[in-house]
């Protein structure tokens, strides 16, 4: 049984994302995206870094702080945090 309301998400889920939004923005594939480079190597500005964070927020349905992207510079490092943010804020039996 499944009795989480909010969207749940996992590391694997959160990168898949990530690396289809990075893809599409830079127009290369997918597999050309190393997930643990840092978004520095992709020539992602700041303004193009908060318009991701904010599909982010749309597509996990939270707010993140704008300052996420540069604590954890990469695909396989904010995939991580966000899924474990998600663990924390998912209602659990005490």
């Amino acid at each position: 049984m499944n009795n989480s309301t909010q969207q749940s998400q996992t590391a694997e889920a959160i990168q898949n994302w990530l690396v289809f939004q990075l893809s599409e923005r830079l127009n290369i594939e997918p597999d050309e995206l190393d997930i643990d480079l840092p978004f520095d190597n992709y020539d992602l500005d700041s303004n193009e870094a908060l318009a991701l964070l904010n599909k982010l927020e749309k597509w996990l349905g939270r707010s993140l702080s704008p300052t996420i992207v540069w604590n954890y510079p990469t695909i396989a490092t904010l995939a991580e945090r966000l899924a474990e943010e998600t663990e924390v804020a998912t209602p659990k039996e005490e």
